[in-house]
């Protein structure tokens, strides 16, 4: 009996012994994954190990995070929503400042037309705060979905055709550099940092609150029309500039197979007191995500779906279709059901910006290359961009039309390697016609064709090293291109 009790006894010590042991290996295996987080972006094609992804809280917990990665000579990079997607919020075994907790809107000026926000902001935070007020945001890229200091640090432009890009409405910012030290920024203090952190990819330091201009809320009415591609610059030029009643224009070329880049509609949004104001102030919500995003589906994976989404599109945006609508809606529009994570693809952004005046040529020769090149191209739209050359990294040398290509490609290294080919054959093409190409994506274009789109790149980068000599701010992006 003894013996047996005494069997029992050591069985049961193994078993603690085992299941310590275990769970020693399981606490060391998630401390050891918790010290190196699988990262991404939402291309979802460049996935890093970092060290440690910290929420930001409050400046001095920044300070104290400069302190510590200098001690221990680690990197750190900033994120926000992470809707660049080439790595520009994280890098290999760095420390990641998650921006988007530090989010407050900090104060309203309704007689200034002013708001002051910490740089985790959203532009839909931004929205709520201002709304009441009867004012509205001058640029902004189509989704309110992204942080501030994010739309900063890619300097975004928008719909808006009477304002450029965002660096235009930013007054003054405040920014932590690498040493802890922290900086008034703006056109006459820092005036340098003001042009580089705008469009700077969080390489410059922490933007902190940020005091961004407004303008006031209006009813517009809306107005499709459906023109001929060559003749688009004109009618752009003529029918849209230079009507100050049209404020908001966009506009999309169809991609379906049967009819590439031939066909295309407008859309513009024209000031208006045909209706009450206040009956229309409202901030609306996206409706019938599932439905929308089923239908966009099917264009993924077929020619036929391609042709029925532009089929649908051409009934829904008909000839003369009015709508009546605030400007702080049609800077809400219709995002989530684009949101995509696919297995083994996934839906990648790229922008060209080509002279306003070269449009119908370009379309011409990028048919015949996109007809010659396999690339799932899903929608394109394309927005004008007055000229801005302010920010270091400026895309805009001359009044050009942006058009925005949204992709769905593989994320295989041998799907990747193939959709590189064709892109750089894109913006090949798109320099050749004194274009350029927008910085915030995967990083499939040269060194030789980044620094023949934006000429000050070299400097910039050299800038970088200057108020950054230990290379503290480290991203994807700039290892790929400035080191």
């Amino acid at each position: 009996m003894n013996k047996i009790f005494h069997k029992k006894r050591i069985g049961i010590l193994i078993i603690i012994f085992i299941l310590f042991y275990c769970s020693f290996f399981v606490l060391s295996y998630l401390e050891k994954d918790q010290n190196n987080l699988l990262m991404n972006d939402v291309g979802r094609l460049v996935p890093i190990k970092v060290k440690e992804v910290v929420k930001g809280q409050e400046i001095e917990q920044f300070k104290q995070l400069l302190l510590d990665a200098k001690k221990k000579n680690l990197k750190i990079s900033i994120a926000g929503k992470q809707h660049s997607q080439g790595g520009h919020t994280y890098f290999k075994d760095a420390i990641v400042l998650n921006m988007t907790t530090y989010n407050k809107v900090i104060k309203v000026d309704h007689d200034e037309k002013l708001i002051t926000v910490q740089s985790g902001a959203t532009w839909a935070d931004v929205q709520e705060a201002i709304n009441p007020y009867g004012l509205s945001i001058k640029t902004m890229q189509a989704p309110n979905i992204f942080t501030i200091g994010g739309s900063m640090s890619v300097n975004v432009h928008g719909r808006d055709i009477r304002f450029g890009p965002l660096i235009e409405s930013i007054r003054s910012f405040r920014l932590m550099n690498a040493n802890g030290d922290i900086l008034d920024v703006s056109r006459t203090e820092n005036e340098e940092l003001f042009r580089l952190v705008n469009g700077g990819y969080g390489l410059f330091g922490i933007i902190l609150d940020v005091d961004i201009e407004l303008t006031d809320d209006v009813l517009y009415k809306s107005r499709n029309e459906w023109i001929d591609y060559h003749d688009y610059p004109d009618y752009f030029k003529e029918k849209v500039l230079d009507n100050p009643e049209i404020e908001m224009h966009n506009s999309r070329i169809s991609i379906a197979p049967k009819n590439l880049l031939t066909e295309m509609y407008v859309t513009n949004y024209y000031k208006t007191v045909e209706k009450k104001f206040e009956d229309y102030t409202d901030l609306a919500n996206e409706k019938y995500i599932r439905r929308n995003k089923f239908a966009f589906g099917l264009s993924r994976h077929s020619d036929w779906g391609k042709n029925f989404v532009w089929f649908v599109q051409k009934h829904a945006f008909k000839e003369g279709q009015e709508e009546f609508i605030s400007r702080n809606n049609v800077m809400r529009p219709e995002v989530e059901f684009l949101q995509y994570e696919g297995k083994n693809d996934t839906d990648i952004l790229q922008e060209y910006f080509i002279p306003v005046d070269d449009f119908p040529d370009y379309i011409d020769r990028l048919r015949n290359l996109l007809t010659e090149n396999d690339l799932n191209v899903l929608n394109i739209t394309v927005r004008h961009v007055p000229k801005n050359e302010e920010a270091f990294l400026s895309y805009a040398k001359e009044d050009m039309f942006a058009l925005v290509f949204l992709i769905n490609q593989g994320i295989s290294e041998k799907e990747i390697e193939k959709t590189g080919e064709v892109v750089r054959k894109i913006i090949d093409l798109t320099l050749e016609m004194n274009g350029s190409y927008y910085l915030p994506y995967y990083h499939y274009p040269t060194k030789e064709q980044m620094r023949e789109a934006y000429p000050k790149t070299d400097e910039f980068f050299q800038k970088k090293r200057e108020y950054d000599p230990d290379e503290r701010f480290m991203n994807q992006f700039y290892e790929e291109y400035g080191t």
